[in-house]
């Protein structure tokens, strides 16, 4: 399940694979992590100027622009919170919010039973495009890298596909931790604490 990745100069991706026995939608977020998405929580991780400059850095490299609407999401979570926090979802996404807020490293978190084989990391071709939410907004990701199924491009560091997106019924995930070889470890370590905590939920973690 874990995907092949094109040759990069400097993506340092991490991959997760996550199964729960009890579906998403019945799985409240527990006092301990609704509060980790506080801004001052503590956490093992340290994000700063350094680190959302590379990230940046990693995702033009194909030409894509991550700014305005199309920076990285581990950014917006950061604006949120500051601006009042942010909101619980469900357990596995606060676990994703929050990992990606304390280490300011982009994660997507795809159903992996809505993926299609072969799965493959690398750059997304000219002119594609793909829904991203239930409004049917599209984000165009030409020279992005992408998380790609069979059926083209499903996950990145920006927005992730509506047609891979986890729901009340997912129970099977595979976690893309964005990282980049000029924050050395530091996807590493946000897979590791997310790990951690999607453990201690009851969740079985490759």
């Amino acid at each position: 399940m874990i995907p092949e990745v094109d040759p990069h100069p400097s993506l340092e991706a991490v991959f997760l694979e996550v199964e729960f026995e009890t579906p998403l939608g019945e799985m409240p977020s527990p006092p301990w992590l609704v509060d980790l998405l506080l801004p001052g929580a503590p956490s093992p991780l340290e994000r700063g100027e350094t680190l959302r400059a590379a990230i940046r850095d990693l995702l033009r490299h194909g030409g894509y622009k991550p700014t305005g609407r199309g920076k990285p999401a581990s950014e917006y979570l950061a604006r949120a919170a500051e601006e009042g926090g942010l909101r619980t979802i469900n357990a596995l996404v606060d676990v994703c919010n929050a990992v990606s807020l304390h280490g300011g490293i982009p994660i997507s978190v795809v159903d992996a039973d809505l993926t299609r084989p072969p799965l493959r990391v690398g750059l997304a071709a000219a002119e594609t495009r793909y829904v991203f939410n239930a409004a049917g907004q599209e984000i165009d990701v030409e020279g992005l890298l992408c998380l790609h199924d069979a059926h083209g491009p499903c996950a990145n560091a920006v927005k992730d596909a509506q047609r891979t997106k986890t729901n009340d019924a997912t129970r099977r995930t595979l976690w893309v931790f964005w990282g980049t070889g000029a924050a050395a470890g530091a996807a590493l370590a946000s897979s590791k604490w997310a790990a951690q905590l999607l453990e201690k939920l009851g969740g079985r973690v490759a």
